[in-house]
């Protein structure tokens, strides 16, 4: 394990002197909001939607935002500065993490209690060149989760163990189908091209709403591609012109095989389609403009 800095209730520390009580209802109950921001040359992509996101969540489990947006901006920006500083690179990955805090074990939501706070950086790792050029393989399996998939919780265990499913069989993803419609990915969002148009899953309590949500529906317009969010049937899925997904550590990659079978149709049939191609170009051109 690195010991980077991080940032721990105030204070600043080496990875390996941060420590929380065994009563946090965090570590007992999962009972808190993450963030996962990218850095792209020491700056922060998309800061003010990702804050905006959290503090979303935090109304959702009533927990009070703890800081102001200033202040987590200058304890991201430390952060960041201290990897860069000590070689781990200059695109990273911020992870924020707020939980209700330390209590004795009840269910019953405490009053009065402070937040616990913990932030720290890591290198990013880019997608591999070969599995950008290729594309991903992914399988999918039923959407087993809790209902409150718009709630970026702590609590992981269903992405997970739906995370390994894709994992067991070296696959990249698992693709997510609750009573056979579309909602995401175990760690990403899941789209689908038909006719040339991007086409995702509405929201709902079942889909986290993703930072390239409306970042695609941007860059969508940018490039004239037709979009749109709507229910999406597993046969739909199935016979898709082009599947991407998104993420924070993916950006916008593209899907080729889902459970064995080939995406698209045609000369593209398993290939990076063209949907794909001017997305992700528009992608690394927003990295330069909406960073801070």
């Amino acid at each position: 394990m690195n010991d980077n800095l991080c940032f721990l209730n105030g204070e600043f520390l080496p990875l390996s002197q941060a420590k929380i009580s065994v009563l946090d209802r965090g570590f007992i109950f999962g009972d808190g909001i993450y963030e996962v921001t990218p850095v792209y040359g020491r700056r922060l992509f998309r800061f003010d939607e990702h804050m905006a996101r959290m503090q979303r969540g935090l109304d959702k489990i009533r927990i009070p935002n703890p800081a102001t947006r200033e202040r987590w901006l200058q304890c991201c920006r430390r952060l960041v500065t201290a990897l860069a500083d000590a070689g781990g690179g200059e695109d990273q990955v911020i992870y924020l993490q707020v939980t209700r805090g330390v209590a004795p074990r009840d269910h019953v939501m405490p009053k009065d209690i402070v937040p616990t706070v913990f932030m720290m950086s890591n290198p990013m790792k880019p997608v591999p060149a070969d599995l950008r050029h290729q594309g991903a393989a992914c399988v999918s399996a039923r959407d087993f989760r809790w209902a409150r998939g718009d709630i970026k919780s702590t609590s992981l265990l269903g992405a997970v163990l739906a995370r390994q499913i894709s994992a067991d069989v070296g696959a990249t993803e698992t693709i997510l189908l609750r009573e056979g419609m579309l909602t995401e990915a175990s760690a990403s969002n899941v789209w689908i091209v038909k006719d040339g148009a991007l086409l995702g899953p509405p929201r709902s309590e079942h889909v986290l709403e993703g930072i390239r949500v409306e970042l695609l529906r941007e860059l969508c317009e940018e490039v004239g591609i037709a979009y749109n969010l709507r229910p999406i049937a597993e046969a739909d899925l199935r016979s898709a012109d082009e599947v991407l997904l998104s993420s924070a550590t993916k950006e916008v990659l593209a899907v080729t095989r889902i459970d064995g079978e080939a995406v698209g149709h045609g000369a593209l049939r398993g290939k990076p389609g063209p949907v794909y191609a001017k997305l992700y170009e528009a992608y690394q051109q927003a990295k330069l403009t909406m960073s801070i």
